[in-house]
Order: C-alpha cells, then structure tokens, then sequence
C-alpha cells in the first residue's frame, strides 16, 4: 500500500452542522486516518491513503462542493514537492487528472482519475519532453528509455472495465516529483514492450498532457480564478472540453 497523504480541499460550509455533516461523511472509512475542518477557512483537511476524487466523491454526497487545492506528505513537516497533469490532448473523448505528490526524499505518491479510455489494459507512462504542439506525437521518447534495463517512465499498466474510467494510486520509487515537472503524461493503448517502443510507439498514445508544478498544503488560498475571474465554485462547474469538470477537479 503507498503511505499516505495530506489533502487539502476547499469545501462550502456556513455553519456547525455542515461541520458535523461533512465530519460525519469521511468517519470510520478504511484509509482515512485523520480529519480536520476549518469551517472559517472552509477547509477540511483528510490524510488518507485513498486517491482524492474517492475523497472529494464522499464530500460531494453530503450535497456540499469541493475542490481540492493542495496536496502534502504525511511524512515530513516541510513540502517536497507537488505536480499535475490534465489530460486532455490527443482524445476528445478521454479526459483525466493525475496528481504527483513527493512524500519522503525517496518516494512519489501518483494518483488519478481518467474517463473515457477503451476497455482492456494500456500503460501509464512519462515522456521526456513536455510539448503537445503536435498532439501526443511530440512529446518524445518514454522518459530513461535505452538507459537501464528497468525504463524509470514506464509507471503501471492500467485495467479499464467497460465504464472506461481509471482510478488508480500507487508509490514510485524511481522517480521524483521534480524529475517529473516539465515533461509529459501519456497512456497508452496497451502494454508497452520497453525494447520496442522508443520512436514506434506514437500511434498508440491515446492521450497525454503536461506536468507542471502544483500547490502543496496551504499554498494556494486563492477564492478567484485567476484565469477568468469567476470563483473557485464556479470554476469547479464549468464543463471541459468533451467532459466535465465535475468528474476531473
């Protein structure tokens, strides 16, 4: 089992009952070890060993909204780094989150949601170049491909049902957070052969997108996005392209 978490979502909450209600909702569930809520900062704080969307799932059923805004290690005091990638190159159809949180010197917390993948196995891996000018084919090589025997970006092989999502959550050993921000996610159709992929591979690359630095507990207060002025609930509604918001934040 990786070891877990702190996150950090942002939740409306106007009173003590939406305290009582939203502590109520995350009590007693296997993998959640401890909860904290803010109800001035409207915060709750949960360290968990699950991924954030079976989180932030729980915290929707009390009818309330939730956004995650920071991600820690429940390891050390101090931040190691935080990272994610949206997917949503390559496929209108398949859109995804996935979240990269350092959790000691030596470990990588990975975790995410994908809807909309075809049913059968495929592969989670990191490319070395963070470029989708031309869709998932420029992203480059798998990163570390050629240098060992064991490829450090081919990351774990994805089991998808026929509802076609993917909620996964695992540690990473051979990678960091900061090895990691600036190149590129992408499944891939299928099982990659890690001896024949380099160059060859581009016609199964299903959909991808760039890692970039994300925030870590307590580091992004923000109540407005700054992208296009609307606040973070309504941020949080409005749809992506081919999917929806709701099932990806």
């Amino acid at each position: 089992m990786s070891p877990p978490t702190k996150l950090e979502f942002a939740v409306q909450m106007t009173c003590q009952g939406c305290v009582e209600v939203v502590h109520k909702s995350l009590k007693d569930v296997q993998g959640i070890t401890s909860i904290e809520v803010i109800l001035d900062a409207e915060k709750v704080i949960v360290e968990t060993t699950l991924p954030s969307e079976t989180i932030k799932s729980l915290l929707e059923k009390t009818g309330k909204r939730a956004v995650l805004q920071g991600m820690g290690s429940s390891k050390v005091p101090s931040h190691l780094g935080a990272a994610v990638s949206i997917l949503d190159t390559g496929s209108e159809m398949i859109k995804g989150v996935i979240r990269f949180v350092q959790s000691d010197e030596k470990s990588c917390v990975i975790e995410g949601t994908v809807d909309g993948l075809p049913s059968g196995n495929h592969t989670l891996c990191i490319h070395e170049l963070g470029d989708i000018s031309q869709g998932c084919k420029s992203c480059g090589d798998i990163f570390g491909e050629g240098l060992t025997e064991k490829v450090k970006g081919i990351l774990r092989e994805l089991k998808v049902g026929t509802d076609g999502r993917a909620i996964f959550r695992f540690e990473e050993n051979q990678l960091k957070v900061s090895d990691m921000i600036g190149r590129s996610t992408v499944i891939h159709c299928g099982t990659v052969n890690p001896s024949k992929s380099a160059g060859t591979d581009q016609d199964k690359r299903l959909v991808c997108g760039i890692i970039a630095r994300s925030a870590g507990l307590f580091e992004n207060p923000k109540k407005i996005c700054a992208c296009d002025g609307v606040t973070i609930w309504e941020e949080r509604d409005k749809p992506l392209a081919g999917g929806n918001r709701s099932n990806l934040s």
